[in-house]
């Protein structure tokens, strides 16, 4: 370990023996971070389940989207005034439903009618907090990369999996040892 460790402190090139320790991971997050993640190509390998080919065949509910810190609440204004009526959220938890069950319009339409158009619908106006599955293979230099890279992101998704790579095997000594 003292050896490893030396090595890690010496640079990317000396501490290559990391990139040659594997993990696989299922991964479930948002649209949002998987666009930030996808900058992670050296060493990393992703298979997700396809929006294209999975997206209609289940119900589309608020469990289908990342909501753990939804503020419907989140005040919001208009270039001169407030909304009118007392509403003060752009994303009302009434605006969230209602998107949901057009959205359910469109996938129960689509397979109804099998009318591409209706799919076409669906993926466009899918937002960002649609949550999808990936199974992800990278190793231990590419996570001690994005460890030090996101630990103090903005993102709470990003803390989570800082928090899952504090969980893995002797990552105290060779992924996060500085």
């Amino acid at each position: 370990m003292g050896l490893a460790q030396r090595m890690i402190k010496a640079g990317t090139s000396d501490r290559k023996f990391l990139r040659q320790i594997n993990v696989s991971v299922d991964i479930t997050a948002p649209l949002y971070w998987w666009k930030e993640f996808d900058t992670y190509k050296v060493g990393t390998v992703a298979n997700s389940t396809s929006t294209m080919h999975k997206l209609a065949t289940t119900p589309i509910t608020k469990d289908c989207f990342e909501l753990a810190d939804f503020t419907p609440t989140l005040e919001f204004e208009r270039e001169q005034e407030v909304l009118d009526e007392g509403v003060f959220g752009f994303y009302t938890q009434d605006f969230m439903d209602e998107l949901i069950d057009r959205l359910e319009y469109l996938r129960t339409k689509y397979l109804e009618t099998k009318d591409k158009r209706y799919w076409k619908e669906l993926i466009r106006w899918l937002p960002e907090s649609w949550l999808q599955t990936r199974t992800v293979t990278l190793n231990y230099e590419v996570l001690r990369n994005i460890y030090f890279q996101r630990q103090h992101h903005k993102l709470s998704e990003w803390h989570q999996f800082c928090n899952w790579i504090d969980t893995l095997p002797y990552s105290a000594d060779l992924i996060t040892y500085n």
